[in-house]
């Protein structure tokens, strides 16, 4: 499985190369800089790009930007971001994107190898892998989510990390049924209809979000 990587730190960056070379990965360019990442991502054409979201020049929001515009080029490019910092409007745009896959987890919360593979495996196969913090910084910004129970809450997160109704039940000792009553309480108090599909129903979420404003800061 072929992988770019952008990350400016070079430590970072060279322990990534060797912890996905060692789970046999292939890490065919590595980036430091925004400029950079685009034309990597365009002529190396890999299963996945793990992206910092800030890289030099500015340190704002060029891996993001530079994701966004290569899966404009490429569509479906799954991209993981990797990132300390979470960018509302980059992310809420990279998020609303239902082609490809796409994840977007936070250094300092990342602490399973295992955890972190399984995560850039899942993206290059299309799926979703999210952290729930990223979620709730996201989202939960406005007073329209407390609509959601806390346990509906728990549930959304679950669905953010790209889990199956069955390994919701397991992760939280629920039945699987109990699972699709919460599912089908947070769609329609979402005002979304309910989708099997684990990638199309968090994108749709973060997409309903992003179109009515929801999780702007406020």
């Amino acid at each position: 499985m072929r992988v770019v990587i952008a990350e400016d730190l070079a430590l970072l960056r060279d322990g990534l190369t060797r912890l996905l070379e060692a789970f046999e990965f292939e890490v065919v360019e590595t980036v430091d800089n925004g400029p950079g990442l685009l034309p990597a991502l365009i002529s190396q054409r890999p299963d996945v790009a793990v992206v910092d979201v800030r890289l030099p020049p500015t340190f704002t929001d060029e891996g993001l930007q530079a994701a966004i515009a290569a899966r404009a080029e490429i569509p479906g490019l799954p991209v993981l971001v990797l990132s300390q910092h979470v960018e509302p409007l980059y992310a809420r745009e990279l998020l609303s994107d239902a082609s490809g896959g796409v994840g977007y987890l936070l250094k300092d919360r990342v602490s399973n190898v295992g955890q972190f593979v399984d995560a850039v495996r899942r993206v290059a196969a299309g799926g979703t892998a999210m952290d729930p913090e990223v979620v709730a910084r996201l989202l939960n910004r406005r007073e329209r989510l407390t609509v959601l129970t806390p346990r509906e809450r728990e549930v959304l997160g679950a669905m953010a990390e790209g889990r199956s109704n069955a390994a919701i039940a397991g992760k939280l000792f629920v039945t699987g049924k109990a699972v699709d009553k919460h599912i089908n309480n947070i769609f329609a108090k979402l005002g979304l209809p309910p989708s099997e599909d684990d990638n199309r129903r968090v994108l749709a979420v973060l997409a309903y979000l992003n179109e009515t404003g929801l999780n702007e800061p406020g």
